[in-house]
């Protein structure tokens, strides 16, 4: 799993494709646990080339956004595809994190 970082001025943006999955969800978390380290909890996923989220994906996420919301920040989704939007919200999650049509505005919202 190839995933970058980009950061801003108020926040920092990670960006993966293909499937999440339980055998590389744990490599995502790893990534996003750095950036939390080292005092960054204001992140935008850029989910543009990301094709399909398993439940250990979505742990990852749920988890990244608890800790973020505890030191003031936030996890913001951008570009999320319309399947992945839909198993969101048939687990009831949908209102748990803010989404973006584009990573611009995700940035721009902090």
């Amino acid at each position: 799993m190839d995933i970058t970082t980009t950061p801003y001025k108020r926040c920092t943006l990670l960006k993966t494709s293909g499937r999440i999955d339980g055998s590389n969800a744990p490599e995502l978390a790893k990534a996003f646990k750095e950036l939390m380290d080292g005092g960054v909890y204001n992140l935008v996923f850029d989910m543009t080339s990301v094709t399909f989220m398993a439940s250990a994906g979505w742990w990852v996420l749920i988890d990244v956004q608890k800790t973020c919301k505890r030191n003031q920040g936030s996890l913001a989704l951008a570009c999320v595809s319309v399947t992945i939007s839909d198993s969101l919200k048939l687990v009831g999650m949908d209102n748990y994190f803010s989404t973006f049509i584009d990573v611009t505005t995700a940035v721009g919202s902090f």
